[in-house]
């Protein structure tokens, strides 16, 4: 639930699943008093999920419409009984329909936190004051869901997966979507920089990851800044690094942050955490380049997603975020020793679209 509200009619390309559809809405109105004709497309997602938005007695509901054939939901009803379970702002599952993919759900809100955010707001501000407060949120809701402990119960964020997350970088970024032809010495760069990535990842502490804790996948109230954020879109969580969630919010494919205010919000963060159990690093610079190197993995990630879900599945807009993802991983890049190589090459990919002076930034 990834996109603002568009308050368009439902669209079907497939009458079969409209006719499925209409018969499961009809079923299970009755028990949760739901008007079947109120139904209205509530936003859209990088998967072939859609949602819904439903009126009902006492409120509106979300429903998701994820196709069987393409949407296993079983890790998503998994995680969001972890969630709620363990205190966390998450919708509840209350209606699942597993043959046919159609799910009923508790609204958490048509506002993302994204469309509450004021980036250009004067520091000290009453915007700027408000946007501290959501992040102060943001931390206080991921603190809950890092305190769950669910290890055994979602897939390790381990060497393999590391390893097909970082494939999609030259997979699509580099070769399909910016046209490079690998050279040895390049592939053996790339080789050399993913071991490197892995190794640094994987000896950090772990706790329960979202593995997409961002400005769109918290839902807000827009009249409270200090209010309790909804997190959606929790299905791929696993068992990984306590920094990558922390990175996904703070250097956001949709928003930017000035390294000062990351590191304002990031100590905040580390020193609750500290406070709350959690296994982060006693010293904050170690933390922080952990941080860092997560964030690295992260961001080669995301630039090989957006380009596959420009050239693959015809979403184009992804394109335009590209610049932002690219700068995060850049600087990492440039700024820690044995990584030289890579920036080179992130250089050459996108020599043609973006500035490419050497940039340097906070290090401990």
């Amino acid at each position: 639930m990834s996109a603002a509200q568009d308050r368009t009619p439902i669209a079907w390309a497939d009458p079969a699943r409209q006719q499925a559809f209409d018969a499961w809405l009809q079923a299970v109105a009755p028990a949760h008093g739901l008007d079947a004709g109120s139904v209205v497309a509530a936003s859209a997602d990088a998967s072939f999920r859609r949602y819904f938005r439903v009126q009902g007695a006492q409120g509106s509901f979300i429903i998701m419409d994820a196709p069987p054939q393409h949407e296993d939901c079983r890790p998503f009803v998994k995680v969001a009984h972890l969630l709620t379970q363990g205190g966390v702002s998450a919708p509840a599952v209350l209606a699942w329909d597993e043959p046919q993919g159609f799910m009923l759900l508790a609204d958490l809100g048509s506002h993302t936190l994204l469309s509450t955010l004021h980036p250009e707001a004067t520091p000290w501000s009453n915007e700027d004051k408000a946007n501290r407060a959501r992040y102060q949120a943001a931390t206080d809701e991921l603190i809950r869901l890092q305190g769950i402990a669910a290890a055994e119960q979602v897939p390790p964020y381990d060497d393999a997966l590391l390893q097909r997350e970082l494939d999609l970088l030259p997979d699509w970024y580099l070769t399909k979507l910016r046209g490079l032809t690998l050279t040895d010495a390049q592939q053996s760069t790339l080789q050399r920089s993913f071991a490197l990535i892995k190794a640094q990842v994987l000896a950090q502490p772990k706790v329960l990851v979202h593995r997409d804790y961002h400005s769109r996948n918290l839902m807000a109230q827009p009249a409270d800044p200090a209010a309790r954020l909804g997190v959606i879109d929790f299905q791929d969580a696993v068992w990984g690094a306590i920094t990558y969630d922390l990175v996904s919010l703070l250097r956001d494919a949709y928003v930017t942050w000035d390294e000062e205010r990351q590191i304002d919000i990031a100590i905040r963060y580390w020193e609750q955490a500290r406070q709350a159990g959690l296994p982060v690093r006693d010293d904050f610079g170690d933390f922080w380049r952990d941080f860092e190197w997560m964030g690295l993995q992260r961001h080669l990630k995301v630039l090989g997603i957006f380009a596959r879900l420009a050239l693959r599945d015809g979403k184009r807009q992804y394109l335009d975020d590209i610049p932002r993802v690219w700068q995060y991983a850049y600087k990492v890049c440039a700024r820690y020793q044995g990584l030289g190589p890579l920036a080179h090459l992130l250089e050459a990919a996108e020599a043609q679209n973006l500035g490419l002076q050497r940039q340097t930034g906070y290090t401990f």
